[in-house]
């Protein structure tokens, strides 16, 4: 795999990360993005809850992106003529600044969080810049797909380039957090059907991963190690390898939920060994097309890579992929009604145990 940082029109980084076999032409030739483009949006504004001090970006810039465009006016596909779309030429997996950030693209400002502990303090009407930066995560050229279709090789290369991007963003000043996900489907809001993912890098510890190290320091370091050691000898193990391990957790709030965890201790993407990543790229995408032999249709989720913060919890904080899904049957979602969205109290449809047969069910069909 190569990887070739190169840029974009308004100031933006563009990699292009070669695949292994790549069909592409040798020698890295790169057509130059030529289009001249307004200048970026300035850096949005966070503002702080204080019911519960959690931090909410205000990124207006947002609402006005592209939102489902015919096929030949994606804005994800290789530039044509008729497409002056984000990515100059023909690429394997391509990495870019988001356009409408919602955090960045400024790393650096006076009114920027100082530090945790100025993050930490709650009060009335406080706000800090939403400093940071989102990348767009292209797994393929082609028009439609997710990571679950692409080739084993592709995957890998898919799996470098979170590894790559993760290493790089948390050197980034003011960077607390790596978040690299996929959404899939428009049942959960997706408004581009390319084949992408983004990553987050946030100024901030994000609410899910505080509550994470406080049961860390409630329950001892080695937390992550009896779950796995629980699951593991349990009943809702979905695959199992030499490095990882996927299972349905024992307290899972939506209809489909996968939690896989490496079986040793390891912070980040950019903290696994080269073995470690080969066996993820097809574990990880046999799992999702598991996941599309459930039912006739294609099914919606979110796919959340889990990583330890930049510069806390770095030895007890493992690196976790959740995959959730609202779907609990052929024609039915589970939307979050009075009890989960207003009260966070979430109540399961199906027990873990009969999910996880289920999706056993999905994943034995996969042969490739």
């Amino acid at each position: 795999m190569t990887f070739r940082p190169t840029g974009l029109a308004a100031g933006r980084d563009l990699i292009y990360d070669d695949d292994a076999d790549t069909t592409l032409p040798p020698g890295g030739e790169r057509s130059v993005d030529a289009r001249t483009l307004d200048p970026r949006h300035a850096t949005a504004t966070m503002r702080q809850d204080p019911l519960t001090g959690e931090w909410i970006s205000i990124a207006s810039n947002r609402q006005n992106r592209v939102f489902l465009p015919p096929a030949d006016q994606d804005p994800l596909a290789p530039q044509t003529a008729a497409n002056p779309s984000e990515v100059p030429a023909l690429y394997d997996v391509a990495v870019f600044e988001n356009r409408s950030p919602s955090f960045g693209p400024a790393l650096e400002d006076a009114d920027a969080p100082r530090d945790l502990a100025d993050l930490a303090e709650i009060g009335l009407e406080r706000s800090r810049t939403s400093v940071g930066r989102c990348e767009v995560v292209c797994f393929s050229p082609e028009h439609e797909g997710s990571f679950g279709s692409q080739t084993v090789s592709r995957a890998r290369t898919v799996v470098e380039a979170w590894a790559q991007r993760t290493e790089a963003l948390s050197g980034m000043p003011g960077v607390q957090q790596i978040f690299p996900f996929e959404n899939r489907g428009q049942e959960i809001g997706v408004t581009l059907p390319h084949p992408h993912g983004q990553i987050y890098a946030y100024p901030f510890i994000t609410p899910r991963t505080t509550a994470l190290l406080r049961a860390i320091e409630a329950q001892g370091d080695d937390l992550f190690a009896r779950i796995l050691d629980r699951e593991q000898a349990g009943p809702r193990v979905l695959l199992q390898g030499e490095h990882f391990t996927a299972y349905v957790p024992f307290a899972a709030r939506w209809p489909i939920e996968i939690h896989v965890l490496p079986h040793r201790q390891v912070a980040d993407f950019a903290g696994l060994t080269e073995a470690e990543k080969d066996e993820l790229a097809p574990f990880y995408r046999r799992l999702l097309r598991g996941l599309d032999e459930l039912y006739p249709t294609p099914t919606p989720y979110i796919a959340a890579w889990h990583q330890a913060p930049v510069h806390v919890g770095r030895d007890t904080v493992r690196l976790m992929l959740q995959v959730t899904s609202p779907r609990r049957s052929a024609d039915k979602l589970k939307y979050l009604a009075g009890s989960e969205a207003a009260m966070g109290a979430f109540i399961g449809d199906v027990a873990p145990e009969a999910q996880a047969e289920f999706l056993r069910s999905g994943i034995e069909k996969v042969h490739d």
